[in-house]
């Protein structure tokens, strides 16, 4: 960021770095498992926190956890957690929530995506795809609910 635009009080919105901030893969039941030919079910679990670095700096990441399963038997197991540190500055505080619930999750997404699909193939099984998340619609959603658990507390 220049010294202009801080002086000028422009809104900057900078991508500082992107990471994988954790990773794990289980395979209980290897190496009987690769032996199974039926398809597991997959369920996925997906949420996103933000988090202030220093005054203008923030933390987001997005976290998978995927879970394969042949009846009752877990085939695998890939938990993700794909960060990036972000520079928002010169934002109105109602802007600054969505741009952190939004706008980095879905920067960083596809890169979370890649991840998982990545693990499950490294250890031996078929690509896992996540399907593309809106998380615009998952902003408004944890809002709606947000609001709803404050009125029943008043």
């Amino acid at each position: 960021m220049t010294e202009a635009a801080q002086a000028n009080n422009q809104p900057v919105f900078n991508m500082e770095k992107i990471y994988v901030k954790d990773i794990s893969l289980e395979i209980p039941h290897a190496p009987q498992i690769f032996l199974e030919r039926e398809n597991p079910q997959i369920d996925v679990q997906l949420h996103s926190q933000a988090a202030s670095v220093e005054e203008g700096v923030f933390e987001v990441a997005v976290m998978s956890t995927v879970t394969a399963k042949i009846g009752d038997k877990v085939m695998f197991l890939i938990e993700a957690k794909q960060a990036g540190i972000f520079q928002v500055r010169n934002v109105p505080n109602e802007e600054l929530e969505p741009i952190l619930a939004v706008v980095c999750p879905n920067i960083l997404f596809p890169y979370l995506r890649e991840v998982v699909s990545d693990m499950a193939v490294r250890a031996g099984f078929a690509p896992v795809l996540l399907n593309p998340i809106n998380f615009e619609v998952l902003y408004q959603q944890q809002k709606q609910q947000a609001q709803a658990a404050t009125a029943t507390t008043h």
